[in-house]
């Protein structure tokens, strides 16, 4: 009989494994080691002619004659070796790629892939925790192992991966409202003036951040320290001013003394941070005395207007006097260049005023004409006439 070449492999590779899979029952000392004749195991070497020996039975024997596929093969070729062709039939006894069989990886069992993989793994991951993009309204604080260790501004920045260097980013420019007090009558923020008298205030802070890493690590509370800075500098500000002032025109002073002290204490703190302004919403007396308080202000206005008045009506009478005065020096700068026809000239002017505002005529007692009063028969006709003149005086017979 001629055994084909393929054949002969497969069953001299048969034969290598069953030798192997013996020794590894005698060692273990298998029920399906030797049988009692010596031959080989209960399978059988040979051709399917010959009946298994006595003996255990084979726990890898198909015990149908058929495969798999339906073709016939003698019945004691093992399921395992089945398994160990079909292995090296589809994935080419271990072979790497996506469609081999090697221990399940979905990698194939490929180490490159897998190292390449990895790699790039390691280059996302780094990329993302090592790069860093500062917005330019921001600073960034980068810490090495919880350390303060500096301070990047704006631009595409690295450090390196957590946990050995982190950043922290904070806005540097936005002006940030802190308010105190309320206007409501609810929410009081009593504060004493000098004049031993209470108000009731409620204000704003503005302020920004100027160094972050002073902001992050000086002070544990940065805002709540703001506040009671702000609280202080204001009681300590009003102290110095009496009530009228606190409510009326002293509030600029104020605002502007509180935010230098604000910024004097908060630099010995290192705080960080820089007071933009201070701005008044509200100074009122306790809501118990408001009405009260109300009247006497409204008096002090009236007072206040009646003086204003009273001012005004000084300053007028002192320009005329200071324009008559520039007159007469005017006048007698002349009356030093002449002073016959300066001296007649004034006489002329202050006769006319004074008798224009008389109703009667002055006349010579000799020689006198009587005359028609024109003038007075005109005034009566028409009361809104002008002023009356002095009627012609005829001498003689002129």
């Amino acid at each position: 009989m001629k055994i084909n070449s393929d054949d002969s492999m497969k069953a001299g590779g048969t034969t290598g494994l069953r030798k192997i899979l013996h020794q590894i029952s005698m060692m273990a000392n298998s029920p399906w080691g030797d049988t009692p004749n010596g031959g080989k195991d209960g399978s059988g070497s040979g051709g399917g002619d010959k009946e298994p020996p006595a003996g255990p039975r084979n726990p890898w024997a198909n015990p149908r004659p058929e495969n798999s596929f339906g073709q016939n093969r003698p019945s004691g070729v093992s399921s395992l070796e089945e398994l160990l062709k079909k292995a090296r039939q589809n994935g080419g006894g271990g072979g790497g790629g996506f469609g081999g069989s090697s221990g399940g990886n979905p990698l194939g069992g490929n180490p490159k892939l897998v190292k390449y993989g990895a790699i790039a793994l390691v280059g996302v991951f780094a990329f993302f925790s090592m790069v860093h993009i500062v917005p330019p309204e921001k600073e960034g604080v980068v810490t090495t192992l919880g350390s303060y260790s500096r301070t990047v501004g704006p631009g595409v920045k690295f450090t390196l991966p957590p946990p050995l260097e982190r950043i922290r980013l904070e806005d540097v420019r936005a002006i940030r409202t802190m308010a105190i007090g309320s206007p409501s009558a609810t929410d009081e923020n009593f504060v004493l003036t000098r004049d031993q008298s209470i108000v009731d205030l409620a204000y704003e802070v503005r302020w920004t951040v100027n160094d972050p890493a002073y902001y992050f690590f000086q002070i544990a509370n940065p805002e709540e320290t703001i506040r009671e800075v702000a609280e202080s500098a204001m009681r300590a500000t009003v102290a110095n001013f009496d009530l009228v002032q606190a409510i009326g025109p002293g509030r600029v002073e104020i605002e502007s003394q509180v935010q230098q002290r604000m910024q004097d204490l908060l630099n010995e703190y290192r705080a960080g941070v820089t007071i933009q302004g201070i701005a008044i919403r509200q100074a009122d007396p306790p809501s118990q005395v408001d009405e009260a308080f109300k009247e006497v202000t409204a008096s002090r206005q009236e007072r206040e207007s009646a003086i204003n008045l009273a001012r005004a009506y000084e300053r007028q009478v002192l320009e005329r006097a200071r324009g008559d005065t520039s007159a007469f020096d005017q006048i007698y700068e002349q009356y030093k260049l002449a002073p016959r026809v300066t001296r007649q000239r004034l006489y002329y002017e202050t006769m006319e005023n004074v008798l224009s505002q008389v109703d009667k005529t002055i006349v010579e007692p000799r020689g006198v004409t009587p005359y028609l009063p024109l003038n007075e028969i005109q005034r009566r006709a028409d009361p809104a006439a002008g002023s009356v003149q002095a009627a012609p005086v005829a001498k003689g017979g002129q």
